[in-house]
């Protein structure tokens, strides 16, 4: 049997993405809060607004290039990865603590150019996506990096 774990976001970025290195194996690692928004009506009508707070972890290449590229607090960025638990001893309380993270496998920088974000961060002139597997490791699209070659006709659906 097949299994599927994947994540695709669009959110704000909550807090400047922490780049830090593993001190056992030297390997880069970059960490950031991503707000994602959804509106709904509750029981008496009223139009609501629940945010949600997404722990986003990027290794290796995906934290250099998030680094390089400036990403800060209050971009927009699209995430793809997958959905991670992994739990701990609490040293000083001893207690079992839990976390959900979401480990990036792409993304792409969805803010313009001069909007959002720390001085600097801009200077693209459209938005900017990192893809593991691409050619140089950086790609130009002014849209999230979907499959183009498929077409709707080509696609079969188990339902």
């Amino acid at each position: 049997m097949a299994y599927l774990n994947k994540v695709m976001l669009i959110g704000n970025i909550g807090k400047d993405p922490e780049v830090r290195v593993n001190p056992n194996g030297g390997r880069k690692r970059v960490s950031f809060s991503l707000a994602t928004s959804r509106r709904y009506r509750d029981n008496n009508g009223e139009q609501k607004e629940q945010t949600d707070w997404h722990n986003i972890i990027g290794w290796g290449k995906i934290a250099d290039i998030v680094e390089q590229l400036g990403i800060r607090k209050g971009m927009s960025l699209y995430v793809e990865g997958s959905l991670t638990n992994r739990s701990w001893t609490d040293q000083t309380s001893g207690q079992k603590r839990y976390v959900t993270e979401i480990n990036m496998d792409t993304f792409q920088l969805l803010t313009p150019r001069g909007q959002g974000g720390a001085p600097g961060a801009g200077g693209f002139s459209q938005a900017n996506s990192y893809q593991p597997n691409s050619f140089n490791g950086m790609q130009q699209n002014s849209a999230p990096a979907y499959d183009a070659g498929m077409a709707e006709d080509d696609v079969d659906l188990p339902f």
